[in-house]
């Protein structure tokens, strides 16, 4: 979801069984190793922290287990034949990022145990588990708690800009509907004005920033989608070219050069991610193992940003910062 990595570096990490050819002996011990199905949409850092707690607990690709990775990028359209492809591998787990990937895994088990890593879906209200506690299906994983946090943003926001009381919310309307209500939702409680900035695609920033500036907010909340987030430094452009501060839930915004994030540390919930596979490899039922929440969350600021738009970041948030960029 953020970051990105070299080519080599990212074979290594994923090994060699899937890269170079093998003896016909040894390919045959490969193709007994349990498979671990993984569907993620670009090569970074993340996939990086997975790979090494799998091997932490023990998984070694080619030594021990066989990684079948298919990385989707920009072909949403191709998603379903690629779940499809792990399904027919009969891989003993599908690890699946953001909500497309999981859509397609679904869609193609209905047995195989799925665990998703998604920032944008509630997994009861989408139908995909009976309970948090209890998921009770083949979908388990790490989801975020959307609508405390969409309030956090916005305090956050406001206790950097005071004056603050049209907010924009920029989002992707291809996943982001339960997001965005729940961010709407935080803005009324807390009696700001709300303007809605729906995208679709890459090509529609620069109207939505026109209008930002048209409809004179003060701020804008930026909410996550693998979209978002590969467009990240143009949004942080577009932002200081129209002098708008911003908070994303993505912590790399910032690095871009965006104002401001509160949110989940990634690497971390693909680490977690990598426990569920080892809890399922071991024989937990998928249906048993409860949803969890991402735990722990940082706050990062852009003080080069700040100065360029004029803003005095207070004291009492900076203390609070997990990463103060100068």
């Amino acid at each position: 979801m953020t970051g990105h990595i070299g080519r080599r570096e990212f074979i290594t990490l994923l090994g060699g069984a899937t890269v170079w050819p093998l003896p016909a002996r040894a390919q045959q011990l490969v193709d007994k190793f349990p498979k671990i199905g993984f569907l993620q949409g670009v090569q970074n850092e993340n996939v990086v922290a997975f790979i090494q707690a799998l091997r932490a607990a023990g998984y070694t690709d080619g030594q021990n287990v066989r990684i079948e990775t298919r990385i989707y990028g920009t072909m949403l359209d191709r998603l379903g034949e690629l779940a499809r492809e792990l399904a027919d591998l009969q891989c003993s787990t599908i690890v699946a990022a953001a909500p497309y990937a999981i859509r397609a895994a679904r869609g193609a088990t209905s047995t195989i145990p799925i665990v998703g890593i998604d920032l944008e879906s509630d997994p009861v209200a989408s139908g995909w588990a009976k309970s948090l506690s209890r998921p009770g299906g083949n979908l388990t994983g790490l989801f975020l708690d959307i609508p405390e946090l969409g309030g956090k943003q916005i305090e956050l926001l406001r206790e950097a800009v005071p004056t603050l009381s049209r907010l924009g919310v920029l989002w992707d309307a291809t996943i982001g509907a339960v997001q965005f209500r729940a961010t709407e939702a935080a803005a009324h409680s807390a009696g700001t004005e709300l303007h809605s900035l729906p995208i679709r695609r890459a090509g529609d920033l620069d109207s939505v920033f026109d209008r930002a500036v048209s409809e004179r907010v003060d701020g804008v909340v930026i909410l996550s989608s693998p979209l978002i987030n590969g467009e990240r430094l143009h949004i942080a452009e577009l932002a200081l070219k129209n002098r708008l501060p911003t908070i994303s839930l993505f912590t790399e915004f910032p690095k871009s050069g965006a104002l401001m994030a509160y949110g989940p540390n990634l690497p971390d919930m693909y680490r977690r991610a990598a426990i569920y596979v080892d809890r399922v490899l071991k024989g937990a039922k998928v249906s048993d193992l409860p949803i969890e929440r991402p735990s722990r969350f940082e706050l990062v600021i852009n003080l080069k940003t700040a100065r360029a738009l004029g803003i005095e970041i207070p004291p009492t948030l900076l203390a609070r910062a997990d990463e103060v960029i100068e």
